[in-house]
């Protein structure tokens, strides 16, 4: 794969870390340099340690995934969607700010934002190219929008 596919496919990744970190920074009273740091060490670790989970995991499984990958898609996707509907249709009264810099909440916002990185990584294992170049483009790309996005 050359380069310019991995950087591409680094800033499509990086963008729901981007969006979440803008509303992060906007949630921050009194915000500082080192606040921005956190968030973004944390969005760009994740989004390279994800597709390098997801490249071991698709090595181990290439031949058992390969006959039933669009099966898994089309489950995962369907509930997901599922789920936005059913929560759009729902009425919510309270509405609660979290504190993006408490470190149960960076850690779920951080997996919740590398997810798709996971399986970008299976997709790598899938088509037999190497990961190291991936993996740091990905979370230095993420960690860099995530820095100016706080």
């Amino acid at each position: 794969m050359d380069i310019f596919s991995t950087i591409l496919i680094a800033i499509g990744l990086a963008m729901d870390a981007f969006a979440v970190s803008i509303s992060g920074g906007i949630c921050i009273k009194r915000l500082k340099s080192y606040h921005a740091l956190k968030i973004a060490l944390f969005f760009g670790a994740f989004q390279a340690i994800m597709p390098a989970l997801g490249w071991l995991a698709g090595l181990a499984f290439r031949s058992f995934l390969a006959q039933i990958d669009h099966w898994i898609a089309f489950i995962f996707l369907s509930l997901i969607g599922g789920k936005m509907i059913y929560e759009s249709l729902q009425e919510h009264e309270d509405k609660k700010m979290l504190n993006p810099l408490k470190f149960h909440v960076l850690l779920v916002l951080s997996v919740a934002t590398s997810i798709d990185a996971l399986a970008v990584g299976i997709t790598f294992a899938f088509l037999k190219i190497t990961i190291i170049t991936p993996i740091a483009i990905i979370g230095i790309i993420t960690f860099s929008l995530s820095f100016v996005g706080v």
